[in-house]
């Protein structure tokens, strides 16, 4: 993959701050309510999902049953050694009548001519230091969709959003979801922990295996704790909705609240996560991270935007997910604080 030079400029002003990164984006594989990591084995989880990456995704991914990087036959993503899975939950809009209507997903800005998707970012590190790669098998969440507060939310860090007043913007973060209709879309950034025990490839919660900084932040290069010993990279995903279509206020609730709900029932983004399955094939993860490579990364098989477009998996679940909806899909309701349902 080899960016333009327009499309370097602006991968520069959007990158962050660091000497070196992984910065790419992965087109849709599939949109459907499937969630090998927490619900292994079910066709039909309870709440939707937009995955990206390899087409080796599917209801049951446990290892070393099955190795991803060896099942996938293509990727989504840009770095074709990229078999991995990444995905979030969907996002919906919520019109006063009542009905949902799924909100899609854009293209980032250096990656135009993706189909929606993602960008993902690999940070080995803010100050030159090295890190471990994550192992075959490995795969984690960061968030709860559960949580409805900030003080909730607090305990995990940099899951945030970002109301776009164009497509370069990268200011403003909050932790809920934005209170007013925004130019250009919502962008939600989700930070995962860079602190690895260096034993399990997984925890019964999904997270407990990975840990922050004891202290000080990963930007500032802290050290991780003794129970979390190893330094991993910062896996970061941005995901830009297009809220443009909904953005007629008189469209937007009544009572002067926002309308736009997840897929798991959050009219409050405190529910904020993502999931992750390592499937990048080989050493090439570990050779990306040790080479420093600066967005473009020669060392690494790449493939254009437009041949992972191509890159699909046959849904499993058949369910009308885009339509007007008279309630989310899988039945979910809208839930507020303690679980308290809405609607």
């Amino acid at each position: 993959m080899q960016l333009t030079l327009n499309s370097v400029a602006a991968a520069a002003l959007l990158a962050p701050s660091v000497h070196a990164l992984l910065r790419f984006s992965c087109s849709q594989l599939v949109v459907e309510r499937l969630d090998p990591l927490v619900y292994p084995g079910v066709t039909g989880s309870p709440h939707v999902h937009q995955v990206i990456g390899g087409n080796a995704f599917n209801a049951s991914m446990a290892y070393p049953q099955m190795d991803i990087p060896s099942e996938a036959t293509c990727t989504t993503c840009t770095f074709a050694e990229d078999f991995s899975n990444y995905w979030t939950a969907v996002l919906y809009f919520r019109a006063r009548n009542g009905t949902f209507k799924r909100v899609q997903q854009m293209a980032n800005a250096g990656f135009e001519g993706s189909k929606g998707g993602m960008t993902v970012y690999y940070t080995p590190s803010y100050n030159s230091g090295k890190v471990t790669a994550f192992k075959p098998g490995f795969r984690m969440i960061v968030g709860n969709p559960t949580y409805r507060t900030q003080a909730e939310a607090s305990k995990f860090r940099q899951l945030t959003y970002t109301c776009l007043e164009n497509i370069m913007t990268r200011t403003g973060e909050t932790m809920d979801m934005p209170k007013k209709p925004c130019k250009a879309g919502i962008m939600a950034n989700i930070r995962f922990p860079t602190c690895w025990d260096g034993k399990n490839l997984d925890s019964p919660d999904h997270s407990s295996h990975v840990a922050y900084p004891a202290s000080g932040t990963f930007e500032s290069g802290g050290a991780c704790p003794s129970t979390h010993p190893v330094k991993i990279p910062q896996l970061f995903y941005e995901v830009i909705w297009d809220t443009r279509p909904f953005n007629n206020p008189n469209d937007w609730p009544t009572d002067g609240s926002q309308p736009f709900v997840w897929s798991y029932g959050d009219p409050t983004g405190y529910g904020n996560h993502g999931d992750y399955m390592f499937g990048w094939k080989g050493n090439a993860l570990q050779t990306a991270m040790d080479s420093n490579c600066n967005i473009n990364c020669p060392q690494l098989k790449s493939q254009s935007i437009s041949q992972g477009n191509q890159c699909s998996k046959q849904i499993s679940v058949n369910e009308d997910i885009d339509g007007w909806l008279t309630e989310l899909p899988g039945g979910m309701p809208v839930t507020g604080a303690g679980g308290k349902v809405l609607y």
